[in-house]
């Protein structure tokens, strides 16, 4: 794994070839997924549902769907019955408008206000095992359906917030996302591919970590990487980010579990 001093001389090295002024969106036409930009054999790994370790937590997920918790004795099936109809096509529309909250909220949030609202359960832990299970295995049933994210007019003043976000300088490094995943994709960094930063496969195994993530650990990661303070898992902020970066990614395919080097 690499060290933060590793990642701090590498974003250093982006802000060299970055632009003074951030550059203009990437067209439609030219948005491609992370998959793209990986090696020959990692890719056979994401193709390869035996060989994907992604699988394993989707595999998890459906065990947590079909157990009954909480103080309802409820299971996710009692409502949602096969998940293969019932939550085909739903990851690929988040973040949703919550009209109770007033905003927006991500796929692990809506599974955790169905545990609290209908199962009478404790919310998951973020990025916990289960959390992240059941994430999956609901994402990973809209597998080649196409992104949708940010069509509901509600949505648009949090799409705006969380693409001021994806513009902005932060931190010690004064560098936004836009500065690596619109000025300098398909350049590389410390040996790494950059991305255009399209989140199609979250949650996704990444192989640095060795493990299952979220988007939020990814975004968290970054934003420490520019030296600056990381929101919380759950922040707005987050969301909203998160929420511009799928809006970013509409007209693609979902790729649950995706996996990235």
């Amino acid at each position: 794994m690499r060290s933060t001093r590793t990642i701090a001389v590498a974003v250093l090295i982006a802000a060299e070839i970055a632009s003074p002024l951030s550059a203009a969106e990437i067209p439609q036409a030219q948005r491609r997924s992370g998959y793209s930009f990986m090696a020959p054999d990692t890719q056979a790994i994401q193709d390869d549902d035996t060989a994907n370790p992604g699988m394993l937590s989707v595999l998890d997920g459906e065990v947590l769907w079909k157990s009954k918790t909480g103080a309802a004795g409820k299971a996710c099936a009692d409502c949602h019955d096969d998940a293969r109809t019932s939550m085909k096509g739903v990851a690929a529309r988040y973040p949703a408008f919550d009209r109770p909250l007033g905003r927006p909220v991500n796929l692990e949030q809506r599974i955790n206000l169905c545990r609290v609202q209908n199962q009478q359960a404790t919310p998951l832990a973020y990025e916990s095992r289960d959390l992240l299970a059941l994430t999956a295995f609901v994402a990973q049933q809209s597998r080649s359906a196409t992104i949708s994210t940010d069509l509901d007019p509600q949505l648009e003043p949090f799409v705006a917030r969380g693409r001021d976000l994806f513009m902005q300088r932060q931190g010690q490094l004064n560098l936004g996302c836009t500065n690596c995943h619109d000025d300098n994709w398909d350049k590389r960094l410390a040996g790494s591919a950059i991305t255009q930063g399209h989140p199609t496969g979250y949650p996704l195994y990444r192989l640095e970590w060795q493990s299952l993530g979220s988007l939020q650990r990814r975004l968290r990661s970054c934003i420490s990487g520019v030296r600056a303070q990381a929101y919380d898992y759950g922040a707005p902020e987050l969301v909203e980010l998160e929420l511009y970066l799928m809006s970013r990614a509409r007209g693609m395919p979902m790729e649950t579990p995706a996996v990235r080097p």
